[in-house]
C-alpha cells in the first residue's frame, strides 16, 4: 500500500467530498440512476455536482482511482466511479494500527 498517494488524495476537500458523495449516491446525485448500481456514478454526475470543470474533475477522480481509493469503470462511452471499499477498510486499519 503507498499510503503517501492516499494521504495526498485525501488531502484535497472536494476529493474527499466526491468520496463522501459515493458513499451513498442514491442521496446524493439527484439523476442517478439505480440501475447504473454496478458501475457507479457517471463522472458527468460527479461534475456537475462539484460545479468544477470537466478537467478538474477528471484530473481529481484520476488521482482518487490511482491512489485505489475509487474504481473506474468504462461503460460505452463513459467511465463510472464508484468507491473501492475494501481498500478503504485495508487503510483505516493500516492507519488505525499506525497510529
Amino acid at each position: 500500500m503507498n499510503e503517501i498517494s492516499v494521504y495526498k488524495a485525501l488531502s484535497n476537500p472536494v476529493r474527499r467530498a466526491i468520496l463522501t458523495w459515493l458513499k451513498d449516491p442514491a442521496k446524493q446525485f439527484a439523476n442517478w440512476n439505480p440501475t447504473d448500481q454496478e458501475y457507479g456514478v457517471c463522472c458527468g454526475l460527479i461534475q456537475k455536482k462539484a460545479n468544477l470543470s470537466q478537467s478538474t474533475i477528471s484530473s481529481y477522480l484520476s488521482i482518487l482511482e490511482s491512489s485505489h481509493l475509487l474504481i473506474g469503470t468504462r461503460y460505452k462511452q463513459w467511465t463510472y466511479y464508484k468507491r473501492n471499499e475494501a481498500f478503504i477498510r485495508e487503510f483505516l486499519l493500516h492507519l488505525s494500527d499506525a497510529l
